[in-house]
């Protein structure tokens, strides 16, 4: 069946996705997606690698965008060349997990990155279902403190999964607690490995933020801020000549 734009117009004036349409549901990462969580994160790894006596800049840190926390940790000590043991690695772990928290336990729902909280009320209003879809074990407790939560049909996040991107599991799961097959998803991603993951996992990409750092991406966009759903259907469902 062929979606011309007025179809899909009518979709959503009627306030419901019908069921073959193209798209059918939103699955996001968090940071640096919702919330501008990604420099507390760049903190806490700083402050570690300085107590190993390792430089750790900006770049280093775009680096991990998308990694499990087991893997930014093994990244980190590649940068000083040291080799721990699995207990070592562990508590190192556990303390930068401690530094982070400590930085959002404070966070409110006015870091909410600009335009998202309109365009998740917009999407749920057309009838499409939401998941999150995150690396980051804190995930959950931050969409609920930032007053996310209840516009999120299904949250699946480090704690959910075994395999980090650009392994798909974590939107594979989304997508199934949302019963909507892969091809029918859209996924939002701000790291090149979470778009690989999408990508993989056979559902639409979106990149969020320079096309130049997301080459892979089906279509980018700067943030949510006046993004309509009409322009995210209209850039991936128009044929490819």
């Amino acid at each position: 069946m062929a979606w011309s734009h007025t179809i899909w117009n009518m979709c959503f004036q009627k306030s419901k996705v019908m069921s073959d349409a193209p798209i059918q549901a939103l699955i996001f990462d968090m940071d640096g997606v919702l919330l501008d969580t990604a420099h507390h994160h760049f903190v806490a790894w700083q402050r570690l690698a300085e107590e190993l006596g390792i430089d750790f800049s900006v770049q280093d840190n775009e680096k991990l965008k998308g990694l499990s926390r087991v893997e930014s940790l093994e990244r980190i000590l590649t940068l000083g060349a040291l080799t721990l043991n699995n207990d070592k690695k562990l508590q190192l772990m556990e303390r930068k997990n401690r530094w982070y928290v400590e930085l959002i336990v404070d966070m409110q729902p006015e870091e909410v990155l600009p335009g998202v909280r309109a365009f998740l009320q917009t999407a749920r209003e057309a009838g499409l279902r939401i998941a999150l879809g995150s690396s980051s074990r804190n995930a959950g407790a931050i969409l609920t403190r930032c007053e996310l939560a209840p516009l999120f049909d299904a949250a699946i996040d480090g704690n959910h999964v075994t395999h980090s991107k650009p392994d798909p599991e974590v939107f594979l799961k989304g997508a199934a607690a949302l019963n909507v097959d892969p091809s029918r998803c859209v996924v939002f991603e701000d790291a090149q490995a979470g778009i690989q993951a999408a990508l993989a996992g056979g559902f639409f990409a979106v990149g969020v933020g320079l096309p130049e750092n997301l080459p892979r991406a089906q279509f980018v966009i700067p943030g949510f801020e006046g993004l309509s759903l009409e322009t995210i259907f209209e850039a991936l469902t128009r044929p490819t000549t």
